[in-house]
């Protein structure tokens, strides 16, 4: 074929291929490229939404990483909600996974009771286990005085407001229980079965054929799971209110990450700076830090994912 020929041919493939990508590119562009070039145009301009923005430098980082008090509790307060209680759900998650795959009764009601509790409203189950944790009056502390335990604060302690946030993480587990239930069952059984012909125990079935064969499904749990901790929001904010005795209503100020900063996380910087203080230039800045930690964590994660495929060899 002549090299015109083969460049034409080249040059239509291409083309072809753009058209069929182009709903794709379109929404990529639109939806994800203009807001993120938008949000760092926006962090190097002083804009409160009113008057035109107008550029101010690296004012506004400056601002957050130096003078803003609440940037580096709530940046803590994140790390430590994405290295606990994530490890925390997917640990978890795959025990009830395993349980529920071991259970030869009553299998469809085991599974309906520990998927419920993911099914529950963020607001009604936050203001549930807010109730149930009350130092005075909820019925844990009450079970634990009355077996001679200590009873903590939990959502009024600084120190135990983040154990019990990733308790009621824990308490709706039931999405990674699915998903670890259905990746046990489909592990092939002729391996089971040829380990234990060799003498393998328990432990060793599940570390070189459990754990290597479904070990694509915990990167894709902890992966997830630390996005969904970077944009972790509702429950912290609604803990810190129901513990402080806070209402909410329309144009009531309430400054987040009761008690003393414990609960604040960084989505909600980005909403306090950007809606309740109008400062959208720093708020930018705040969005921008929690896009380069997530791209940071997968980055990270899928460069690694090799430890897990090979925890089995």
């Amino acid at each position: 074929m002549a090299p015109t020929a083969l460049r034409a041919r080249r040059r239509r493939s291409a083309l072809r291929t753009a058209a069929f990508l182009s709903p794709w590119l379109t929404g990529f562009a639109v939806f994800f490229v203009y807001p993120l070039l938008s949000t760092a145009y926006f962090s190097l301009t002083r804009y409160d939404g009113f008057r035109p923005p107008a550029f101010n430098g690296a004012a506004n980082w400056s601002y957050v990483f130096t003078d803003y008090p609440l940037f580096w509790p709530a940046l803590r307060n994140t790390l430590w909600l994405v290295v606990v209680m994530v490890s925390c759900r997917v640990v978890f998650g795959l025990g009830i996974g395993l349980l529920v795959t071991k259970v030869k009764t009553g299998t469809g009601l085991f599974r309906t009771l520990f998927y419920l509790p993911y099914l529950a409203p963020p607001v009604a189950a936050t203001l549930a286990f807010v109730f149930l944790l009350n130092p005075g009056t909820g019925p844990v502390n009450t079970l634990l005085d009355g077996a001679g335990l200590p009873a903590p604060g939990w959502f009024t302690d600084a120190g135990w407001s983040k154990p019990a946030l990733t308790a009621l993480a824990l308490w709706g587990v039931g999405d990674l229980m699915v998903i670890f239930m259905a990746a046990l069952l489909d592990v092939p059984k002729e391996q089971y079965e040829a380990a234990a012909l060799d003498g393998a125990g328990a432990w060793a079935r599940f570390r070189h054929i459990s754990l290597p064969n479904i070990s694509p499904i915990i990167l894709f749990a902890v992966v997830t799971g630390v996005i969904q901790a970077m944009q972790y929001y509702t429950q912290p904010l609604v803990a810190g209110k129901a513990a402080a005795g806070v209402i909410g209503g329309s144009g009531q100020q309430f400054e987040p990450g009761y008690p003393d900063k414990s609960t604040l996380t960084l989505p909600q910087l980005v909403y306090n700076l950007g809606f309740q203080r109008f400062d959208y230039g720093a708020a930018c800045v705040v969005a921008l830090v929690l896009f380069a930690l997530s791209m940071g964590f997968t980055a990270l994660l899928m460069r690694r994912r090799g430890g897990l495929t090979g925890a089995g060899e």
